[in-house]
């Protein structure tokens, strides 16, 4: 199994950030969370940010949508470069049209569930999707605790992405440290943001690797 590691610069220095890109050049994609103060009470950046992220990143960019109205300002951030666009279940008016016009535009579409999002409306959409965020903390801040309560939903996913034969990235985002990124992949993710895990130390490449190592300690087994 592939198992990506994909560093927030939520926990970057934002004063930094190209210099910080540069630091995480052994990961796989780059998380960029969009907050907008109204679907998570907190701001990050914006798509002047991430235009600019993706000419300078030396990594692709998997950026995260926490923002309301999706179906309008989604398409404009595939444009802007991103490699994955992903967008919440619970803001987007039409998730499968939106879906479609990302991959037109030439992003890989992402769904993102929060913690107490249940997943069963979704998985007959499996196919429109190139990625499933299963949130393991409440969007909007980093640095929160791991929620083990939404591994049963991640794994419920996991096994119906298997059992269609899809090649869906199963992505978890909240709290993802070397102890619970097993938790995560026993469960079915292959795919993991990892914020203050990465950049809370003087050497994020070795971060990066302790925590695919940790990964591939565990490996997802099929029920």
């Amino acid at each position: 199994m592939t198992t990506r590691i994909n560093p927030s610069i939520l926990a970057a220095d934002f004063a930094n950030l190209e210099r910080e890109l540069g630091r995480i050049s052994t990961a796989d994609l780059v998380h960029v969370d969009i907050m907008d103060n109204h679907f998570v009470p907190n701001l990050t950046f914006g798509l002047p940010m991430v235009q600019r992220l993706a000419q300078v990143s030396p990594i692709p960019l998997d950026v995260h949508l926490m923002i309301e109205d999706p179906d309008r300002w989604g398409p404009g951030y595939a444009e802007a470069g991103a490699h994955s666009v992903t967008f919440h279940a619970e803001a987007a008016g039409e998730p499968v049209a939106l879906a479609r016009r990302l991959r037109q535009i030439g992003a890989r579409a992402g769904i993102a569930l929060k913690p107490g999002t249940d997943a069963t409306p979704y998985l007959d959409l499996l196919p429109e999707f190139d990625q499933v965020l299963v949130m393991t903390v409440e969007p909007g801040f980093g640095g929160q605790s791991f929620i083990p309560e939404t591994m049963s939903k991640l794994a419920r996913i996991a096994d119906a992405v298997q059992d269609a034969g899809l090649d869906v990235w199963l992505q978890v985002d909240g709290g993802i440290t070397a102890e619970t990124i097993g938790i995560a992949a026993e469960a079915g993710a292959n795919t993991f943001v990892a914020g203050s895990a990465v950049y809370n130390g003087d050497d994020p490449a070795q971060r990066i690797a302790e925590l695919r190592d940790a990964a591939a300690a565990h490996p997802h087994s099929h029920r």
